[in-house]
């Protein structure tokens, strides 16, 4: 039996992959024991990797979702098929969550609910979601967490590490670093695994979103969350009553009563909460697929499940404003720039043939109106065509470009006449008015003379330094020339022929020279020998430059 599968749940792992056909991972994982290179991945195609991890049960269905956020990675096929995963779980029977929920309340079940439904609303790879009633009366919904998947996700993670660390000898691993991609995985499982967290997202969305000059806030309802009751496996929060805003019947809107009205509200409401946090926020829901997107009773928009969430710092979200409106505008230079700002090379980058490539990916949007143009399609593709140039997107630029997919994917379906870029015009003009001047443009100005001052203090300080170091020949210059040795061998080469013919023309010239006088015995005897050293140089000669191709 193989190293790696010594136990029932490693030897489980191992039949339902090999059963589904994926032949190099047996290879892979018979180096685990032979200690023999697998060789490249050869990656089973997407339906494929989709029925292997639905088989092998939650913990892995939460990797494959998770995988799905790294469009990045992953070829928009495989980020597809991913997308769809769900966990094919039964819900556990309230007999066996009852204990979860009792450990967790800091009071007797009975006198926190006066009702709970014990057929869970929904049931996922590691939680299921039941709906109760406080002792106060007020509508809530309590997240629980399954019993014993704290126990399955660590001896999984493991395993997927351990794997990980196999893949690392080759080249797919070295690119990719999978070691590190294995880690940050098992970072986001054992996040979702503490309630706690999503609790202090979900507030700080709403936090952040109760305020906005570019929406209207009160249109936007993210649920409350009782603290008093939450803890590391239980998360209590308010109960949107609403239907998933794919399925909902419009009211009307509010100025015309039109449905049409209503619509292309909804739609501004989206787009300007989300790039808001994208942009400006920096803290951003990273799955707002329609699942997550609700339409309440009261005709407001609610925001659920802050499960996964991303981050972006000031400058890559500086960057990432720039890099979209370089793609809606075609200018695949720009984006080259920018790309490598973001992203980390793994390899030497030829600039010219990213350049290129983005020059034939954006090609295509040339023509295209701006209500015609899929942003988040085309910033797949720049991502994509970043990694084959051997570029190394961070996460979170993954998590970005997944949430804005699944953002525009929603959006489109409910509205289809939707034009992003008229959307977040407004948004993005005054993100970039804040860049340039900031908030307060007095203490803009404030800070940029200082900045100024500083400098204007400081040049002449440094160049005093630079100019001592040079009268007292104690600065050296570090230079390395990409390709220096190969032409420093052919300049040494072009030397030796040089030479080569110099002494070869002396010696005919001298052997000419002896051959014209009176010919005695030594004489004759010495021209022959000089004619005979520059016959025998002269073959060398013929003969290296034959060898090194260069005879034409």
């Amino acid at each position: 039996m193989l190293k790696l599968a010594r136990n029932s749940r490693q030897g489980e792992i191992l039949e339902v992959v090999l059963s589904n056909g994926w032949d190099y991972m047996r290879s892979l994982l018979s180096t685990g024991q032979t200690g023999e290179p697998a060789g490249e991945p050869d990656i089973p195609p997407p339906e494929v990797l989709r029925n292997i991890l639905t088989d092998l049960g939650p913990v892995y269905v939460k990797l494959g979702q998770l995988m799905s956020t790294r469009p990045d990675l992953l070829p928009p096929d495989y980020i597809e098929a991913l997308s769809t995963l769900h966990a094919q779980v039964p819900p556990v029977p309230w007999g066996d969550i009852e204990p979860v929920v009792r450990q967790g309340l800091p009071r007797p079940l009975e006198e926190v609910f006066s009702d709970i439904d014990t057929q869970p609303l929904a049931a996922g790879s590691m939680a299921q979601v039941h709906r109760v009633r406080l002792r106060d009366g007020r509508e809530m919904v309590m997240k629980v967490q399954r019993p014993g998947i704290e126990a399955l996700v660590a001896q999984d993670v493991d395993l997927i590490k351990n794997i990980a660390k196999l893949m690392a000898t080759t080249e797919f691993g070295k690119s990719y670093d999978v070691v590190g991609l294995a880690d940050e995985f098992g970072k986001a499982l054992y996040a979702e695994l503490d309630f706690t967290k999503e609790a202090n997202y979900t507030d700080k969305l709403r936090q952040n979103l109760s305020s906005s000059p570019w929406f209207e806030p009160e249109r936007l309802k993210v649920p409350a969350i009782e603290r008093s009751l939450t803890t590391r496996k239980l998360l209590i929060m308010e109960w949107l009553d609403g239907v998933p805003l794919l399925k909902a019947h419009l009211r009307g809107s509010q100025k015309d009563g039109s449905l049409d009205t209503e619509r292309a509200e909804l739609t501004t409401l989206i787009f300007r909460a989300f790039f808001q946090q994208f942009l400006s926020d920096g803290f951003f829901h990273a799955d707002p697929h329609p699942g997550n997107l609700f339409y309440l009773k009261d005709g407001r928009l609610g925001i659920l499940d802050c499960g996964m969430v991303g981050s972006l710092d000031p400058r890559t979200r500086s960057a990432l404003t720039e890099l979209l409106l370089a793609i809606v505008n075609a200018d695949a230079s720009r984006c080259a720039q920018l790309s490598l700002q973001l992203a980390e090379p793994t390899q030497p980058i030829d600039l010219a043939r990213l350049e290129g490539d983005y020059v034939q990916l954006l090609r295509r949007y040339y023509n295209l109106s701006l209500s015609e143009l899929n942003t988040s399609e085309a910033f797949y593709e720049v991502l994509q065509a970043a990694r084959r140039n051997h570029l190394r997107w961070p996460g979170n630029i993954g998590l970005f470009a997944k949430s804005l997919g699944n953002l525009e994917g929603v959006a489109r379906q409910f509205n289809p006449e939707v034009n992003v870029l008229e959307e977040v015009k407004p948004l993005m003009t005054d993100i970039f008015r804040k860049e340039l001047i900031g908030d307060d443009p007095v203490q803009a100005l404030f800070r940029t003379t200082l900045e100024f001052k500083n400098l204007s203090l400081e040049s002449p300080r440094q160049v005093s330094f630079l100019l001592n170091r040079l009268s007292n020949e104690t600065l050296r210059f570090n230079l390395r020339v990409e390709g220096l040795d190969s032409l420093r061998r052919s300049l040494d080469e072009s030397a030796n022929r040089r030479t080569f013919g110099t002494v070869l023309s002396a010696l005919i010239l001298g052997a000419a020279i002896l051959s014209t006088g009176a010919q005695t015995p030594q004489l004759t005897l010495i021209t022959n020998v000089l004619f005979g050293a520059a016959s025998l140089i002269g073959l060398v000669l013929l003969y290296k430059i034959v060898r090194s191709g260069q005879l034409k």
